[in-house]
Parts: C-alpha cells; sequence; structure tokens
C-alpha cells in the first residue's frame, strides 16, 4: 500500500501561484510514476501533468503547459506541482495519483492509489 497526502492548497487571485505537495509514504517512491489531477464540482476527474519514477520525463495536458510545473524529489518521498498564472478556471480539488511502473500515465484509471485532495481556488 501506498498512503499519499496533499497539501498547499488554497484561495489565491487570479495571477497569483501556489505549490502543491504529496508525500507518500508505504513503499518505495522511486517505484512509482506519480501524476496530478484535479476535479471542479460537476466535472469529471482530468489529468494536470504526471512525472515518470526518475523525474527524467513529464507530460501536462495543454491547458496547463508553461504555467504549472510537476517535479518530485525521491529523497524526500514528495512530489510537487508548481503552478503560476493561475486563472479561476483552475480552480478544483487537486489530487495526486501514484502507479508503480517506469512509465507514465494520463489516465485516473491507471493508477492505483490517490491521495484525498486539496482544494485550489482562484478568485477572479
Amino acid at each position: 500500500q501506498v498512503q499519499l497526502v496533499e497539501s498547499g492548497g488554497g484561495l489565491v487571485q487570479a495571477g497569483g501561484s501556489l505549490r502543491l505537495s504529496c508525500v507518500a509514504s508505504g513503499r518505495t517512491f522511486s517505484n512509482y510514476a506519480m501524476g496530478w489531477f484535479r476535479q471542479a464540482p460537476g466535472k469529471e476527474r482530468e489529468f494536470v501533468a504526471t512525472i515518470s519514477r526518475n523525474g527524467g520525463t513529464t507530460y501536462y495536458t495543454d491547458s496547463v503547459k508553461g504555467r504549472f510545473t510537476i517535479s518530485r524529489d525521491n529523497a524526500k518521498n514528495t512530489v510537487y506541482l508548481q503552478m503560476s498564472s493561475l486563472k479561476p478556471e483552475d480552480t478544483a480539488v487537486y489530487y495526486c495519483a501514484a502507479v508503480q511502473s517506469s512509465s507514465y500515465y494520463l489516465r485516473p484509471l491507471q493508477y492505483d492509489y490517490w491521495g484525498q485532495g486539496t482544494q485550489v481556488t482562484v478568485s477572479s
């Protein structure tokens, strides 16, 4: 089992920045590809970003490219999502997820473990 705990969400004005963190425990963190997803009210959970287990490969959904950066520190069992130039449409609950793989994945069903989520609200 892998336990994931997100933090760093909050209320921010449009154009502002936040950094989300997700701390993992339970298994060898460096064996897991990690992803960030988000879910707005009334909408399906959507992919935001993913990073391979060694951090060498990242991938983003188009709407966040150039504004969000995913990174990881395997020594700290932590994955980050640095978000800048935030927009009201970025408002959602953000979840981190893990899957034991050398690849990376874009769909929620491909991930085995999930955190409880952290709320991000961007005001206009």
